[in-house]
């Protein structure tokens, strides 16, 4: 079977109602990057970036997988599929995909802020308790953080997704502006000859080999699924 691998960034879940971060109405407009999503913040006001995740995952419990990612986890009847997600959200599991490697962390757990990745100390949350009360701590006796890889730090599962870069058949881009690394440099890790196409309404300069469906995720995925399973 062949494998296909799918890089997903921020417009993939954006037509399911989540506001992306980068966008002129972003998140990043209302709440400052540097108070809310780096180590300093979180040492500066932990009750502040607990709180903000708080709201985050209310908002996120309320939507739900777009076509998109319907489409994407259909994919798995006829390949071997990974995806590779910028998102935090998880709404690709939610649409049934099997094999979702996060990068930037996952909005519905929280673990140690002494030991982000120790998985003693990783928990998952639920709807009806998505909240955490500021201060609460982790089994190692640290206060719980959000379970996210903040800016500035090390992109832990990078490596593992650069692994399935490499043995990609078909390589898909979904939704991002390629401009966020470690991960806009998947692409480099794709065997010379691999079929890479690019999903996204806005041009995005990603080379020659590369072929980019000028739509959003829901009907871009609509066109490449006519090419993938005819």
């Amino acid at each position: 079977m062949k494998k296909i691998v799918i890089l997903t960034g921020a417009g993939m879940s954006v037509e399911s109602g989540l506001k992306t971060f980068r966008d002129a109405d972003g998140l990043w407009e209302e709440y400052p990057v540097q108070q809310v999503a780096t180590h300093e913040g979180w040492l500066n006001d932990p009750t502040l970036v607990t709180n903000f995740y708080n709201m985050l995952r209310k908002k996120c419990w309320g939507v739900k997988p777009n076509e998109g990612h319907r489409l994407v986890a259909e994919l798995e009847k006829n390949y071997d599929v990974t995806v590779v997600t910028q998102n935090v959200d998880n709404l690709h599991e939610q649409a049934g995909s099997s094999h979702v490697i996060h990068l930037h962390g996952e909005l519905m757990k929280v673990c140690s802020s002494r030991d982000v990745d120790d998985p003693r100390y990783i928990q998952q949350l639920t709807p009806d308790n998505c909240e955490i009360t500021p201060g609460t701590k982790a089994g190692d006796g640290s206060l719980l953080r959000p379970y996210i890889v903040f800016f500035g730090e090390a992109v832990p599962n990078i490596t593992v997704a650069a692994d399935y870069a490499q043995q990609a058949d078909i390589f898909i881009i979904i939704g991002t502006s390629l401009n966020v690394y470690p991960a806009a440099g998947l692409v480099h890790y794709v065997r010379p000859g691999v079929p890479i196409y690019l999903i996204d309404p806005k041009p995005v300069s990603a080379g020659d080999n590369v072929k980019q469906i000028m739509k959003g995720a829901c009907e871009g995925m609509k066109d490449l699924m006519k090419i993938l399973v005819p």
